[in-house]
């Protein structure tokens, strides 16, 4: 199993993020082997690729969730698809709470922009569509609802429902405690933008800058560069990357169309596909059409290295994110008491060290944690050793 990390996917209307979410949440494991299950309308399992450990103690691992394809370890995480993105979210509009609410219970978004131009801000058909626009829309009113919760908590301070003892951090930091920060963190992002700890003295520019920089934050985003299969799009791409107004987030050029198509064919036997390579084999009869539509993803693929919709959810996780996977084994074998073989891969925050690695496996063994072991080396680990990304550790517990 892993720790719940949830990718909110977010993205205006006709811009293909249906056709990522579809194409990221398909089963692609073999049928009836491993049972896959969409939690919900919005919320559907996808994975994010590890290398497994386990050739590299010369065993097979038998996977509890997710599965393993030839050396490469498939780990679920949840996807959740954040609709009601409209002008004036923030304020309600549309479906504007309900998008707050399902947005605020994601840790990392991916939003999917139609760089290739051709939708306006409304999701309609058109022509030249500048994709900055949409990065800075979504952006906008991510600001404005941050700005409309820290301004609660700016009037709740000054307004002497606090004691003199309490420092404006706090406040804010109780204010903005759906956004899962705290009080450190406020007073280091205070200090960064230099506006100083006496709210009365900070202006309306000062309040943004400051709501702003909570929400990079706590809301850190990554952009899929959607249609990147059309020239329009690659132009675009080509000017967005190398503008320095963009240079705070991570842009990933993608197809979702090609990532579902050749997922499709891949189920059904036309292809040989594994999710985030950078070549697809050709295994069943084809027409010409069809293979014309291949080879044109192949090129896709020739000049991107992959379709980008792995490496979209990939890099919102474990590059922005910075989550660690750690898999849980045993210094005198891997296999568990059922002969089951590095049967999870936990996916759990960065910096975490081996006494928080035993924590989420379960409390009781954080608990009673002593010490672990490190199964490469048998090196004993102690409880602030930090855990490094594919650390195969046995947890010595009292419990």
């Amino acid at each position: 199993m892993s720790t719940s990390y949830r990718i909110g996917l977010v993205g205006k209307p006709s811009v293909g993020k249906s056709s990522f979410f579809n194409a990221a949440t398909m089963n692609d494991v073999p049928e009836g082997a491993y049972p896959f299950t969409t939690i919900d309308p919005s919320v559907g399992e996808a994975y994010a690729r590890v290398d497994c450990a386990a050739p590299e103690f010369d065993e097979e691992c038998t996977p509890n969730v997710g599965y393993c394809d030839d050396g490469t370890r498939f780990v679920p995480t949840k996807l959740v698809d954040v609709a009601g993105l409209i002008p004036g979210a923030h304020e309600g509009n549309g479906l504007g709470n309900q998008f707050l609410t399902d947005l605020n219970e994601t840790d990392v978004l991916v939003h999917v922009v139609d760089f290739s131009g051709q939708t306006d801000a409304e999701g309609e058909p058109t022509e030249g569509h500048d994709p900055r626009d949409d990065i800075d829309f979504l952006e906008v009113e991510l600001d404005q609802w941050y700005l409309d919760v820290l301004e609660k908590g700016i009037e709740r301070y000054e307004s002497g429902y606090t004691t003199e003892d309490d420092a404006i951090e706090d406040e804010l930091a109780e204010q903005m405690s759906a956004f899962k920060t705290t009080d450190d963190e406020i007073k280091r992002l205070i200090r960064r933008v230099d506006v100083g700890f006496e709210p009365e003295a900070w202006d309306d520019e000062d309040k943004l800058e400051l709501a702003r920089e909570i929400r990079k934050e706590t809301k850190p985003m990554v952009i899929a560069a959607n249609k990147m299969d059309t020239p329009e799009a690659q132009e675009n791409y080509a000017a967005i990357a190398n503008d320095p107004d963009y240079d705070h987030l991570t842009i990933v050029p993608c197809s979702a169309h090609a990532e579902k198509a050749l997922k499709s064919a891949d189920q059904a036997g036309v292809v040989d596909y594994r999710p985030g390579d950078a070549d697809f084999e050709i295994t069943g009869d084809v027409s010409g059409d069809q293979k014309q539509g291949l080879e044109q993803i192949r090129d896709f693929l020739d000049e991107f290295g992959a379709t980008g919709v792995q490496a979209a959810l990939e890099t919102a996780l474990f590059d922005v994110l910075g989550v660690t996977p750690v898999f849980p084994g045993g210094a005198n074998g891997l296999g568990n008491e059922r002969g089951e073989v590095l049967p999870d891969c936990y996916l759990i925050p960065p910096n975490s060290t081996a006494e928080d690695f035993a924590y989420s496996l379960h409390s009781d063994i954080g608990d009673g944690f002593l010490h672990a072991i490190d199964c490469r080396t048998n090196r004993q680990l102690g409880k602030e050793y930090e855990v490094e990304a594919r650390d195969v550790i046995e947890v010595i517990t009292t419990n």
